[in-house]
């Protein structure tokens, strides 16, 4: 249980770890040792030609990871030699990951919706000799890099069967060499490089080590908090990419612990996936969840079934609400929330597999409402809050000690403090050393006593638990000097069926607006639920039922926050931000920069008239 503590002169909250990773550990020693201790379980799911999911055992994956290692050696990889990967979340990247760390060498992941210039700069950047791509796709974007840097040498593709290629140069006496490099590698030595999102610039490359990694992926399963979720015995799916920290550790800690992986790396299929694999829980962004609400409220459709739903909706919030309180729900309340079961909440648990009782969000604000109305139907979902440089966890809720609203209270072995300026810092074992080649960045990141500079806004409160209310760089000050956090407005917006994307905006103007665009997948059924034609998203951009139905959110919006902070004019945009438009990163954040630069018009538009 995190507690308040005084932490080199600062007031922090801080939840100790079960364990200390010594020196001599390394994510492949753990590994190895839990291959021989483990061979019969299993630890991974794979998915068939024909759907169904086939188990592979620990003896199975450890053996597929010694071959691919012994490949790996007998193409020349020495340790400490970069792979660069490509790929959706799947099977075969764990494998990499695994076999990479065998030889001493590190996988270096590029998001799959990379552009060749993207992954150009981290190729070049990270020093990547070799690149393993999913598709010949992929390959094809990576393929003029061969020509620009002299050290990039050679492309292999897993569906085009890179595994087994690379398996088959291997030879039998080079398994003594796997160890050998096994035993050789230590704690503090380099496990991966991941690159930032970019938001502002070109990616930071953030070096963590081993000993990064395995701090949070052994503290968490033994925390008597979250034991119940990620410990041994469990299912996770996992959707979310792995080039992105988050999946990357949650596939780590999950092979520790004992839990039985998937992978679902096509988001269109992912409720199918869910309902065929049955996952105890899941990791997901806030937009996953937001999306598993709208569709539940677009499948009611019109009428009684609709209003049938949305009473229970707010019986599920209302009943959640009222765990938190000392009386509990009241007599009534049970009874309305029993009746929403039999209704509604059981059918929303079935279309999610029938077994996911929790769940846990990371990458941007949940939205206390959405927290409560899934933890009133019977799944909770258990927000985090970390960044890349912090090996993803810095704060978790767990079952036994949660608020919604809040990230959490500290992650086991996390500090985590609040500045001067109100900017979370954190401090620990998890907490990366230095940016790749960026010496004036990395000295940026830290205070002069070792904290890390989060970026964020934030507060903790006597028990712990961390609220963040808005990025350091993203505060917006009016004509008349109100300082105003955007994230608190945007989230709950996110949150209405027909919003995609929404921008406030505001600096050195007289009242706060925002830019909004439209969810093109939710668009056609909101549409038909009102009596309306179809119609693109520029038509609905300027219909009066449209520009309404956005406006009542946005009245509802405003009451989180004091007149000066709230929204009093809009836009609706003709297009969506996105990851291919370059509005989005890969990990899903908003460039906001690149949003107010090429909207500058718009917004001149929502203060022309006054």
């Amino acid at each position: 249980m995190s507690n308040i503590i005084e932490k080199d002169g600062r007031r922090a909250s801080h939840c100790p770890g079960k364990i200390k990773v010594t020196d001599s550990m390394s994510i492949p020693w753990v590994m190895r040792n839990h291959a021989i201790d483990r061979a019969e379980k299993v630890v991974f799911e794979r998915k068939s030609s024909i759907n169904t999911w086939v188990p592979v055992t620990w003896r199975q994956f450890y053996a597929e990871v010694r071959e691919l290692a012994r490949g790996l050696i007998a193409m020349g990889v020495q340790p400490n030699d970069h792979i660069a990967i490509m790929s959706h979340s799947r099977y075969e990247f764990a494998l990499f990951d695994q076999a990479v760390w065998a030889v001493g060498a590190q996988l270096i992941p590029i998001y799959e919706t990379d552009s060749t210039q993207q992954a150009r700069w981290i190729i070049e950047d990270a020093h990547c000799r070799i690149a393993i791509a999913e598709t010949r796709q992929l390959h094809d974007v990576l393929a003029p890099i061969l020509n620009d840097i002299e050290h990039f040498e050679t492309i292999h593709v897993i569906e085009e069967d890179a595994v087994d290629k690379i398996s088959a140069l291997g030879q039998p006496e080079s398994d003594e060499e796997i160890d050998r490099r096994i035993d050789a590698t230590t704690a503090d030595d380099l496990a991966t490089i991941i690159y930032t999102s970019g938001t502002t610039g070109l990616p930071k490359g953030a070096r963590l080590s081993h000993r990064n990694l395995l701090h949070v992926a052994i503290n968490g399963p033994l925390d008597d908090g979250l034991s119940h979720i990620i410990g041994g015995s469990q299912r996770s799916l996992l959707a979310l990419p792995m080039a992105h920290v988050f999946a990357r550790f949650i596939c780590i800690m999950s092979m520790y612990s004992g839990n039985v992986t998937g992978f679902a790396p096509d988001a269109k299929n992912l409720v199918t996936d869910i309902q065929s694999f049955k996952p105890t829980y899941i990791l997901a962004v806030p937009r996953i969840f937001e999306k598993i609400y709208n569709a539940a409220d677009a499948k009611a459709g019109r009428g009684l079934k609709l209003k049938l739903f949305r009473h229970y909706a707010k019986v599920a919030i209302k009943y959640s609400r009222a765990l938190d309180t000392p009386e509990g729900p009241s007599l009534q309340l049970r009874a309305q929330h029993r009746v929403g079961d039999r209704l509604v909440y059981s059918t929303i648990r079935n279309l999610l597999g029938g077994d996911l009782a929790n769940s846990i969000s990371g990458g941007a604000p949940l939205g206390e409402r959405l927290g409560h109305f899934f933890r009133g139907i019977g799944i909770t979902v258990h927000e985090g809050y970390g960044l890349t440089e912090t090996s993803a966890p810095t704060t978790v809720n767990t079952p036994d000690f949660i608020r919604i609203g809040s990230v959490g209270p500290a992650y086991p072995g996390c500090y985590v403090s609040i500045g001067e300026d109100g900017e979370i810092l954190c401090k620990g074992d998890h907490v990366f050393r230095e940016y790749n080649n960026n010496p004036g960045a990395t000295a940026e990141a830290f205070t002069e006593d070792g904290w890390f500079h989060t970026g964020d806004l934030g507060r903790i409160d006597d028990d712990g638990f961390v609220y963040i209310t808005g990025r350091k760089k993203e505060l917006i000050v009016t004509a008349g000097g109100k300082n105003v956090a955007p994230a608190i407005l945007e989230d709950r917006l996110r949150g209405h069926p027909l919003v995609s994307q929404v921008v406030v905006v505001g600096d050195q103007k007289p009242f706060i607006g925002a830019l909004a665009t439209l969810d093109s997948e939710m668009l056609p059924g909101w549409l038909r639920n009102h009596g309306l034609p179809e119609m693109s998203a520029k038509e609905a951009a300027e219909n009066p039922q449209v520009l309404a139905a956005i406006d009542r959110a946005i009245k509802r919006a405003n009451e989180a926050v004091s007149r000066a902070e709230s929204i009093r004019k809009f836009r609706i945009l003709p297009i969506d931000f996105t990851v291919a438009n370059g509005y989005m990163t890969p990990s899903m954040k908003l460039k906001r920069a690149a949003v107010l630069r090429d909207f500058a018009d718009d917004i001149e538009k929502i203060y022309a008239t006054d």
